[in-house]
């Protein structure tokens, strides 16, 4: 039984489907592509400030932690107050970031601008807060492709603003590169208007969703065998992803390739996850979703062996590229998609946020871990071998998944 929302303070306009997509997916390419350029950075301020790649390593762990930690409580807010307040406030916060880290002349600064402040900017206005958005404002039925669309915008961003970002830097320099990225990440603020939600509550809610605390959907989630199967396992996706796009361009450099083939391995990762992420979204309602998980984790580990082991060249990086992009965010369609059918969609921003919080943790560590091994060894051989453990390990967890509605959601009328 459906039972439609009465929130005196639901907005009184809702856009059509198809305005609501392609604001999400605008608002998930405008705030992923500056963030997945941040690798590019490390190199000219390292040498600008005489720093080592430990200290930028640090300064994006900490804003991949804290993304992942000021999630579930963005997603809160969402849910509760709807979602325009939580996508303006992370862009202003986001686009101050960016400012203020070209101004970043101590470690301690760089931690706090593209720390702290991007940080909990995307933790606001990153494609998580829009996945959550479509599930509650679009047809059940549309939910998983529009999930992959979403993702795939965020790669559609990497694939864009990488080699921008490459451009800029070399024609700009990269403290007025990080200006120019700080003014596109505020056309956020009026596409969120797109994407507005009721308050209190979803548009259209189940009966068996209805009555449901925060702190009952947090107690009844924890509890659930599958769902921590769920969030343990996206740690690895979070680690992997994040070591990638931070280290890769020094990595290869290192290995004796050009900047530009860095920028476009880069690119190449953002536009084949686009295909991937379609094709997720469009699996996901055709096979179980644990087999499509398990599938993207053993495959990434396998591409890691091959690249590490092959030697280096364009082709190689060029190819890698191709293969991981495939896999990069296709586990989020299925993740979310598993998170609304095992709970439902009127705390998922909130639910998902802490499988994200796993996600970010993940990616705290394999940024972190990067630049302390760099350091230490003058190589990066220790993290992609923990990356091929951790794929593996994460491939055999999501196959116990259970794919089912919890018993409450199971037992209520249709």
């Amino acid at each position: 039984m459906s039972v439609e929302s009465t929130a005196k303070a639901a907005p009184s306009w809702r856009a059509p489907a198809f305005l609501v997509i392609l604001a999400g997916c605008a608002i998930a390419t405008i705030t992923f592509g500056p963030r997945g350029t941040l690798g590019f950075f490390l190199t000219p301020m390292s040498m600008a400030h005489g720093w080592g790649r430990d200290v930028f390593g640090l300064a994006l762990a900490i804003q991949n932690l804290l993304w992942g930690l000021g999630q579930p409580f963005a997603g809160a807010i969402a849910d509760r107050y709807g979602t325009i307040r939580v996508l303006s406030i992370g862009a202003i916060l986001y686009s101050a970031g960016l400012a203020l880290m070209a101004y970043a002349s101590t470690p301690g600064l760089l931690d706090l601008t593209a720390g702290v402040l991007i940080g909990f900017g995307l933790s606001g206005c990153s494609f998580n807060i829009v996945l959550a958005a479509f599930a509650k404002l679009l047809p059940s039925e549309w939910r998983s492709l529009s999930l992959g669309a979403g993702t795939a915008a965020g790669s559609l961003g990497q694939f864009l603003f990488s080699p921008l970002g490459v451009y800029l830097i070399g024609s700009q320099g990269w403290d007025n590169t990080l200006m120019i990225f700080a003014v596109i990440v505020l056309a956020v603020i009026p596409l969120s208007v797109f994407l507005a939600t009721p308050r209190g509550t979803t548009a259209t809610i189940t009966a068996a969703e209805a009555p449901q605390s925060l702190r009952q959907t947090l107690t009844e989630a924890f509890a659930h065998r599958s769902y921590v199967l769920l969030v343990i396992g996206f740690f690895t996706c979070g680690f992997q992803l994040a070591f990638v796009t931070v280290h890769m361009p020094s990595y290869l450099i290192d290995r004796g390739l050009s900047a530009e083939i860095g920028g476009w391995t880069l690119a190449v990762i953002g536009v084949f996850n686009i295909i991937g992420s379609l094709g997720a979204g469009w699996l996901g309602n055709r096979m179980p979703k644990r087999y499509i998980l398990s599938f993207i984790y053993f495959t990434r580990a396998l591409a890691i062996v091959a690249f590490v082991l092959l030697p280096a060249t364009p082709m190689t990086a060029l190819v890698f590229g191709a293969v991981t992009g495939l896999m990069w965010l296709s586990t989020v369609p299925p993740t979310s998609s598993l998170v609304a059918l095992m709970f439902g969609t009127r705390w998922m921003a909130t639910l998902y946020g802490f499988a994200f919080f796993s996600h970010q943790v993940g990616g705290f560590l394999g940024v972190w871990l990067g630049g302390v091994a760099f350091e230490a060894t003058g190589s990066y051989d220790v993290v992609w071998w923990l990356s091929v453990a951790f794929g593996v390990m994460s491939g055999l967890i999501n196959l116990p998944i259970v794919e089912k509605p919890v018993g409450r959601l199971a037992a209520a009328p249709a």
